[in-house]
């Protein structure tokens, strides 16, 4: 087991140590490679300056009138085989001092011909198809338009180039010597740290308790393997902690579904209560055909309320449900919410009068958000019925605190008595009261503010409650644009 795992070390610490020289070797041909073209082009910037001084010259002596044969240039350069052309304003050779006759290709096309053209001079290196040389070109254009263009054959070696380099090639293989030699220790030293990692894996694959006594080094890499160890540590605890809280699952599990019998039974409490009022009055009326008709009528008129109540509390059972279970399936589109504030407040205002309130309306303009009309029309309507039938003051209302940042804030709030404390972290409940009787006279279904809630988180919005320092409840509703 030992030699297997001295040999997994002794490899990975030799792949990473050729890694390393690898790249060093690499850098230094990258220096050695722009040693050589910057070489390169210092010594084609020497030469085109050379071969710049005679093209000017030539042109000075044909501005003068003077033929280009007859004109001395043994004493004015050290150049062998130096070749001259003399190209016209259109591109064509009038003169060449190494051919025998002049071709009719145009030589607009070669590159230091046009640079000239462009910029007055240009150079270049091109292999020549007429002498099957490799040349130097350097061409420069006179007043006139003509350009006199001179070449010498080019031959230059790396020998040649990097003569002067060679203490830097030195410096740099020493260098570069020094960097496999320290690189080679700190390989040696970082495959100890691999196989110490290694020892570490296999344990934590066999899912032992880790007892880790050998302590790691102090750089970054020793950190890390000490980040591991906690990590798997932490690892144990967290499954430890996972069947602690799978336990909780179950239990969670078997609340909700206590809550949720729990919501059947109030369910069926509530549907109970009208139903069987309905049923005392028709058994009443039917087993008394005699009533005056006064008595008729009020059974009758109890019968239509305890009607008109069961099919609020159906009605809202379902809207509840189907916000809770069908989300997804309940169409959003842009609404705006001024405009079904406004309605609502329309709708609400005759019942409102007859009981003493009024609704004072103070959101107006343009609001839009993405929503259902309907739910958003259920919100106000019951949060307005609620301050109506309950509140005990006689006006509610409705007013835009804020519209920025893609959010828009509306407050509802009456001038009643308000609720004490210990109620207010409840009243979104389902079939909460704070006064079962009084609720149920006044026909509550005990699941309007818990509707609010639903609708408004359905629209991915909040709302929040207070009581008021002067009186009353606060309606605080958030809507995302």
């Amino acid at each position: 087991m030992a030699t297997d795992l001295s040999r997994t070390k002794l490899t990975y610490h030799r792949r990473l140590f050729l890694w390393l020289a690898g790249y060093s070797l690499l850098l230094v041909g990258c220096f050695v490679v722009f040693q050589y073209n910057r070489e390169k082009e210092f010594k084609a910037d020497k030469i085109n300056a050379q071969l710049q001084l005679i093209n000017s010259y030539l042109l000075n002596e044909l501005e003068k009138g003077n033929k280009i044969q007859d004109i001395p240039l043994d004493d004015f350069h050290t150049f062998n085989d130096l070749r001259i052309s003399v190209i016209d304003n259109i591109g064509n050779i009038a003169y060449d001092n190494t051919l025998d006759t002049i071709p009719a290709a145009n030589h607009l096309h070669r590159k230091e011909i046009a640079k000239a053209f462009l910029y007055g001079t240009g150079y270049t290196v091109r292999h020549s198809e007429s002498t099957g040389l490799t040349y130097f070109y350097s061409a420069k254009m006179g007043d006139n338009g003509v350009i006199v263009r001179t070449a010498v054959p080019y031959s230059l070696s790396l020998n040649g180039l990097l003569r002067a380099d060679y203490g830097f090639l030195w410096f740099m293989g020493i260098v570069t010597a020094i960097m496999c030699l320290l690189g080679y220790f700190a390989t040696r030293r970082l495959g100890q740290h691999i196989s110490r990692l290694n020892r570490f894996a296999k344990s934590a694959e066999k899912g032992e308790t880790i007892c880790d006594t050998e302590s790691f080094p102090h750089d970054e890499l020793g950190e890390i393997s000490s980040h591991i160890v906690r990590m798997y540590a932490r690892l144990q605890q967290a499954l430890r902690e996972r069947d602690r809280e799978h336990s909780a699952a179950l239990h969670e599990q078997k609340e909700k579904e206590r809550i949720k019998k729990q919501l059947t039974n109030n369910i069926n409490h509530e549907l109970k209560t009208p139903v069987a009022a309905i049923q005392v009055c028709l058994e009443t009326l039917k087993a008394h055909p005699g009533l005056t008709e006064e008595k008729r009528m009020e059974f009758i008129d109890r019968s239509l309320a305890n009607s008109d109540r069961l099919k609020k509390l159906l009605a809202d059972v379902s809207l509840i449900t189907r916000m809770e279970d069908g989300s997804d399936a309940i169409a959003m589109t842009r609404v705006n919410l001024s405009d079904i504030i406004a309605g609502v407040a329309e709708e609400m205002e005759p019942i409102a009068r007859s009981k003493g309130f009024a609704i004072d309306n103070g959101v107006t303009g343009d609001i839009t958000i993405t929503g259902n009309r309907g739910i958003l029309e259920s919100i106000f309507r019951n949060l307005i019925d609620n301050a109506i039938s309950y509140s005990g003051g006689t006006t509610v209302t409705i007013a835009l605190i804020e519209k920025s940042n893609g959010k828009t804030t509306i407050t509802l709030a009456d001038n009643g008595n308000g609720v004490g404390d210990e109620h207010l972290s409840r009243l979104f409940e389902r079939f909460y009261r704070i006064d079962k009787g009084r609720s149920r006279a006044a026909g509550g279904t005990g699941l309007g503010l818990s509707i609010v809630k639903n609708g408004i988180l359905l629209h991915r919005g909040a709302i929040t409650v207070k009581n008021m320092a002067t009186g009353g409840l606060l309606f605080k509703m958030t809507f995302p644009e």
